[in-house]
C-alpha cells in the first residue's frame, strides 16, 4: 500500500506534479490519484528513457502522465494549457522535480551552476507564473514547492545546491504572504535525506582539477556519504512520508496550511528549530515594515 495516512476522501481536484518518474514525485502520483483527484504528471523523455515509468503511471486510475521539458518556456505553457483545456482549473501545483550536485563549491563551472538553479529555482517558477493567472481566477489554489533540508541551511560540498534550494524557499515564503488573501495557498515541503533515486546519484561537480588545492578537505564529501549512509541504516527514513505529507497539505482546509512541513527523521529536530527562531523574528520584520497584517 503506496498511503500511510488514514485520510478520508476529498473533494476532488486538479493536481499538477512534476517530476513523477521517481521518488517523491512518483509516490505522490500515486498517493493522490489513490484519493480520487486528476493527476497532471510531468516527465521527460516519455517515449525514451522514462518510457516504462511513463506507461506504468499512465496505467494507474486518475493519472495523465505529460512529456514535460520544465527548462523550456513553451513546453511548460503548452503543459498547463492542456491541463486547463480538458479540466478548466488547476487546484494544486506540485514543484517537486530536483537536481543535485555534489563537490567543493569551487568545482562547479558556470554550467554546473546554471544546470541547478535551472531544474531547482526557474522550472517551478515557470510554472508558477503559468498557474497563478487561473488560481487568482478561481480565488482558490495551492501551491507546494519541495525544498530540503539544506535549502535552510548551506552545507558544505552542497553549498551550490543549497543556495537554489534557498532560492526557492525565499520564492515561496514571499509569495506565501502576497496571494493569501487572494484565496492562494504557498506551501513549502522540506525532506531531509531519503533512499531516492535522486539520493542515490552522485552527479560530481565538473572542475575536478581543483580538489587538488583543497589536500584533506577534499575527502569530506565521502565521510560525509558514510556518515549519512549510516544514519540512513539506523533510522531507515521512509520516502513516502515525503509523499504523505503533500496529501496531507492538500487535504487541509484552505488558510489552514502551514508554511513550512520538515519531513526529515535524521536531522529534522534541527531544521524544525531554525525554524521556529526564524518564524518569530520574520514576524517582528513584518511589523516593522508595516506588514504585520499580512501575518
Amino acid at each position: 500500500m503506496l498511503i500511510h495516512l488514514k485520510i478520508k476522501k476529498m473533494s476532488k481536484k486538479i493536481v499538477l506534479i512534476t517530476g513523477t518518474n521517481s521518488g517523491f514525485g512518483w509516490l505522490a502520483a500515486h498517493s493522490v490519484a489513490a484519493l480520487g483527484h486528476q493527476v497532471y504528471a510531468t516527465m521527460r523523455d516519455t517515449q525514451g528513457r522514462n518510457a516504462d515509468k511513463a506507461q506504468a503511471l499512465a496505467a494507474v486510475d486518475n493519472v495523465t502522465v505529460l512529456e514535460v521539458s520544465l527548462t523550456d518556456d513553451e513546453s511548460v505553457k503548452q503543459a498547463v494549457e492542456t491541463v486547463l483545456a480538458k479540466e478548466g482549473i488547476i487546484d494544486v501545483l506540485v514543484n517537486n522535480a530536483g537536481y543535485a550536485m555534489t563537490g567543493v563549491a569551487e568545482s562547479f563551472t558556470m554550467a554546473d551552476v546554471h544546470t541547478t538553479f535551472d531544474i531547482n529555482v526557474y522550472a517551478p517558477w515557470r510554472l508558477i507564473k503559468e498557474v497563478l493567472p487561473t488560481m487568482r481566477k478561481q480565488a482558490d489554489g495551492l501551491i507546494i514547492n519541495v525544498t530540503s533540508g539544506f535549502g535552510r541551511v548551506s552545507f558544505p560540498f552542497a553549498t551550490i545546491y543549497s543556495a537554489s534550494k534557498f532560492a526557492l524557499e525565499g520564492i515561496s515564503e514571499g509569495l506565501h504572504y502576497e496571494v493569501k488573501r487572494l484565496g492562494i495557498d504557498v506551501a513549502i515541503v522540506e525532506p531531509g535525506a531519503f533512499p531516492t533515486e535522486m539520493q542515490q546519484k552522485n552527479n560530481p561537480a565538473s572542475d575536478q582539477s581543483v580538489f587538488e588545492g583543497y589536500g584533506a578537505i577534499a575527502s569530506m564529501p565521502n565521510k560525509m556519504v558514510a556518515a549519512l549512509g549510516g544514519e540512513m541504516q539506523t533510522k531507515n527514513p521512509n520516502p513516502q512520508d515525503v509523499a504523505d505529507a503533500i496529501v496531507k497539505l492538500i487535504g487541509a482546509p484552505k488558510g489552514t496550511r502551514p508554511l513550512r512541513t520538515v519531513v526529515d527523521p535524521i536531522t529534522g529536530q534541527y531544521i524544525e528549530a531554525a525554524n521556529q527562531a526564524v518564524a518569530e523574528q520574520f514576524a517582528k520584520g513584518l511589523a516593522v515594515f508595516g506588514m504585520g497584517e499580512l501575518l
